[in-house]
């Protein structure tokens, strides 16, 4: 079922890939990001609506997500 609050449509969380490496994407929901482990981003979701855009991700660091 699709969370209200999130706003995030799970068939679209299905097919959207990371548009640096085209690998799958991990939806944080603590977060509200979209995370590629593969380019090491978060791209952030903003009223619904995932930003796709390498400049606008944020990038990783691993002490954050541990």
């Amino acid at each position: 079922m699709a969370d209200a609050k999130s706003g995030v449509d799970p068939k679209l969380l299905e097919i959207l890939v990371c548009p640096l490496t085209k690998g799958p994407l991990i939806y944080d929901s603590e977060r509200n990001e979209l995370i590629s482990k593969q380019a090491n981003l978060a791209y952030p979701i903003r009223d619904g609506i995932p930003i796709m855009l390498v400049d606008e991700a944020r990038p990783l660091d691993d002490a954050a997500g541990a």
